[in-house]
């Protein structure tokens, strides 16, 4: 069976919201070196300013990828802003874990970029983490290309 991508009601995102936060949450611990409840916040607050109307958000692209009756993943794409105005972003992509490994990420940004090309969108960006190898390896091999580059170290204090 084909993957598709539906558009996201409101009671999907709910469902799926408490994991995209605890899961970004605990990225910032890990790569940037804040603590959970910090981290915890700064997500909770990032994700409600970029959703402020959940997914009725206007320029918000929230896609569920459906393989026939069975959810497989979701994609979370905005439209070009005034900052931004050539690129699409995507926010977040995941497949759930029963499902990885069968191209199923791949086709969610093949399916998308389809999307974007028909409403006229020349460009799509995204952020990754360094240290996600299998996730940086499928962006170049769709045609991703590092465009900027955050460094940091972390500083030991003195006693």
């Amino acid at each position: 069976m084909e993957l598709t991508l539906t558009p996201m009601t409101a009671s999907e995102l709910a469902r799926l919201l408490e994991s995209l936060e605890q899961g970004y949450a605990e990225d910032l611990v890990a790569h940037r070196g804040m603590t959970p409840e910090a981290a915890r916040e700064r997500s909770v607050t990032q994700i409600g300013e970029s959703l402020p109307a959940g997914a009725a958000t206007e320029g918000a692209l929230l896609r569920l990828a459906r393989v026939g009756d069975t959810e497989v993943g979701w994609i979370w794409v905005t439209l070009p802003t005034a900052a931004a105005p050539l690129q699409a972003w995507i926010h977040n992509i995941e497949v759930h874990p029963a499902h990885r490994g069968r191209g199923y990420a791949r086709r969610m940004i093949q399916l998308i970029e389809v999307e974007l090309a028909n409403l006229g969108v020349p460009e799509l960006g995204l952020n990754v983490f360094g240290t996600n190898t299998v996730a940086i390896g499928l962006y170049r091999s769709l045609g991703f290309e590092v465009t900027s580059q955050q460094m940091a170290k972390r500083i030991t204090q003195a006693s």
